[in-house]
């Protein structure tokens, strides 16, 4: 196995173009459990730990540019207040140890539909900024999954950065496992509210082949929230959203859970959520999951 460390980002573009082949690895929190395991035998690792590029963070315009490279303890110590759901899903994600190292470009590339940051990218509107010798392009974080496991990358690109909206309004995340951290979710909610525009963005994860966005709740949350006058939420409302939730996964029985706790346990995130987000629009201090 070949081990290639790149110096810049010029540099890792042109050994990927050179070496399709090569899987990238920057944290390793996933790759290296799939070597340990002999699950993965790649024929050559693209270090990316020398990339500058890939380790800095920027604002402009309302957006947040995240580094593929950043990683979720810096998301969380630097950019909590700017992207509070992304922080929030990165405090469940490993130990201390573990989010020192994983990044969520790691959690991109992996496309595994358990993925704690995915829904949140989802429920935000995200773009994944990909690059190549060929030059730059923008996927929606909706087009990037495919598949269990499998996402947009071409061959000889490399995940540079994602693109997320800064200060986007009131956020949630939750995830359901056997504990807190550490732990592949049974699976997970993200919430965000947008009241600049009256609309909300909602999606689910580790509950079908890929992270969704439950496109149903959002709308009925854009059209049925009393943004005007944000009164306390009726019960029924809550519970049709979390009804609506539940119905866009679309998920299976495996040793962590069966189809239909997943679905239980979604339309509870789903109250849950509302509640703690509707809260903070209301001015209530936020209220972390």
């Amino acid at each position: 196995m070949d081990f290639l460390r790149p110096a810049s980002l010029a540099e890792a573009l042109a050994v990927k173009a050179e070496r399709p082949d090569a899987v990238p690895i920057a944290g390793g929190t996933d790759v290296m459990v799939e070597l340990n395991f002999d699950h993965r035998r790649p024929a050559a690792l693209l270090d990316l730990t020398g990339v500058p590029e890939l380790a800095r963070w920027s604002t402009s315009d309302g957006t947040v540019r995240l580094g593929a490279t950043v990683s979720y303890s810096r998301v969380i110590t630097e950019l909590g207040e700017t992207l509070p759901g992304l922080a929030m899903a990165s405090r469940t994600v490993g130990s201390p140890q573990i989010r020192n190292r994983g990044t969520v470009g790691g959690n991109l590339g992996a496309a595994s539909p358990a993925g704690d940051t995915h829904p949140v990218l989802l429920s935000l509107g995200a773009d994944v900024e990909l690059a190549s010798v060929r030059g730059n392009r923008l996927v929606p974080a909706e087009e990037f999954y495919l598949g269990v496991k499998r996402h947009a990358l071409e061959p000889d690109e490399l995940i540079t950065a994602v693109h997320l909206p800064a200060n986007a309004g009131p956020q949630q995340f939750a995830k359901v496992g056997t504990r807190n951290a550490m732990v592949i979710a049974v699976c997970s909610f993200a919430l965000s509210l947008h009241p600049d525009r009256l609309a909300a963005g909602a999606a689910v994860g580790s509950a079908a082949p890929t992270p969704r966005r439950a496109r149903e709740a959002e709308e009925f949350l854009a059209t049925e929230l009393p943004w005007a006058e944000p009164a306390p939420l009726a019960d029924s409302l809550k519970r049709r959203f979390g009804g609506l939730v539940a119905a866009a996964a679309a998920p299976i029985d495996d040793v962590r859970g069966s189809a239909d706790y997943r679905r239980h346990a979604l339309a509870v995130l789903a109250r849950r959520t509302l509640t703690w987000a509707w809260d903070e629009h209301r001015g209530s201090e936020r209220t972390c999951a």
